[in-house]
């Protein structure tokens, strides 16, 4: 099996009124993530005034690359909303890669047990 990928699970709490502001972001952060090479996986969803995304990457490296890719957006929705929780799962020597990096952002880390790959 591959090494498995590396996950980020953010969940953004949408300041009051702001929620068509939050919507009309999504599909830009979508955008610019589609021409990543490294992403596995990219999309939101939505409960109430939380918004999640469900993303993951090849690695550190592909974690890294989107973090860059949209920061720009990720600073406008930081503005309209606030970083509820935010979790990191991957392999321990991916994740080592990312503490320094990510530090800023309190991330939960999670290191991958075992599991399926396909």
């Amino acid at each position: 099996m591959s090494q498995p990928a590396v996950s980020i699970h953010p969940y953004f709490k949408i300041h009051p009124g702001q929620a068509d502001a939050a919507k009309a972001l999504l599909p830009r952060f979508v955008a610019k993530t589609a021409s990543e090479p490294l992403c596995v996986y990219y999309e939101f969803t939505i409960n109430g005034d939380l918004v999640f995304c469900r993303e993951a990457y090849r690695g550190a490296e592909g974690t890294l690359a989107h973090l860059a890719n949209v920061g720009e957006l990720l600073g406008e929705m930081l503005k309209i909303s606030d970083l509820a929780r935010l979790e990191i799962h991957g392999p321990a020597d991916e994740l080592a890669k990312l503490k320094g990096p990510l530090a800023d952002y309190k991330p939960v880390w999670f290191e991958y047990a075992c599991g399926i790959g396909r």
